[in-house]
């Protein structure tokens, strides 16, 4: 890789991360590495491409035009070199979002093959709850449940997973195992992220639908925080299947009101508005919908 390509990919994960020690990290640099090359391109282009202060670095408005115009040409060179080695070899750095449970539950157990298959490839897992960024975190791909609140992103189904009432063994032998929504009233609920809806929760059994309020004795933040206090007998917990699979396999975990059923949830993979999809990108999605349908 020539030093201006260099140079112009550390000054993207510069502006994108605001930090020259996180972005150098990234690319096995130093932190007063990073800013030696930094300071160097901007003699280059002849103008200040960034404003460091004590707080951090930020981008002037000439930063912010070079960014915008940089960012589309690395990935259109990129998409060129794959296409031009004709090997389907990938390389470089994929930056996926996904939600903590996805990624530990279903797509961690998945990425080795995937791996084996693009050696030169390096993989970055932002494993958060919280929705991202994507265009600002610099994120190739996310892996979202539920409404797609950006109408300008691309983004293709990979599935659906049900939303379902579980609790362990030990809580309902103490507290008993309810036979209608109305009945949660009088039990100890946990919330986690996966079980926040606007209306409550909503049920429907022989074409009855009924919402309840659900009020938690427990919130959790992440929703592994949440079923592991669901195993622990803290009470039912409103949660994705794909996010408890393994407990009710094992049996540590059983559904709740099976014959009342909660909506499902469809998943995206979904790409970031404005620029073009990476090859690293489109190969892990095609990927991962074949894997997750088998």
């Amino acid at each position: 890789m020539s030093d201006r390509l260099f140079s112009l990919r550390l000054f993207c994960r510069v502006a994108r991360l605001r930090s020259f020690s996180q972005a150098g990290r990234e690319l096995g640099l130093s932190q007063p590495s990073s800013s030696r090359i930094i300071s160097e391109l901007e003699k280059e282009v002849g103008v200040a491409l960034l404003t460091r202060t004590t707080r951090g670095v930020t981008l002037t408005e000439a930063g912010r035009d070079y960014l915008e115009r940089i960012e589309p040409i690395l990935v259109a060179l990129e998409e060129a070199d794959h296409v031009a080695r004709g090997t389907g070899e990938l390389r470089g750095i994929l930056r996926i979002a996904v939600s903590t449970p996805l990624a530990v539950r279903e797509v961690v157990p998945r990425l080795p093959a995937f791996m084996d298959r693009h050696p030169a490839l390096r993989v970055s897992l932002q494993m958060n709850d919280q929705r991202q960024d994507l265009v600002n975190e610099s994120i190739d791909v996310a892996l979202r449940f539920g409404a797609l609140t950006d109408s300008n992103a691309v983004a293709l189904p990979l599935g659906r997973s049900r939303r379902m009432l579980v609790a362990s063994p030990t809580y309902l032998a103490k507290a008993g195992m309810p036979e209608s929504p109305g009945e949660l009233a009088n039990h100890s609920l946990i919330i986690g992220p996966a079980g926040v809806t606007p209306a409550g929760w909503s049920f429907q059994c022989n074409g009855r639908t009924t919402s309840i309020r659900a009020e938690g004795r427990l919130i959790a933040t992440v929703n592994e925080g949440a079923t592991v206090a669901a195993v622990a007998g803290l009470g039912i917990l409103s949660t994705l299947e794909w996010g408890c699979r393994a407990e009710l396999a094992s049996g540590t975990l059983v559904e709740v009101l099976a014959d009342w059923k909660m909506d499902s949830i469809e998943i995206h993979a979904v790409y970031p508005a404005g620029r073009a999809a990476k090859p690293s990108a489109r190969a892990f999605v095609d990927y991962l919908r074949s894997a997750l349908s088998a």
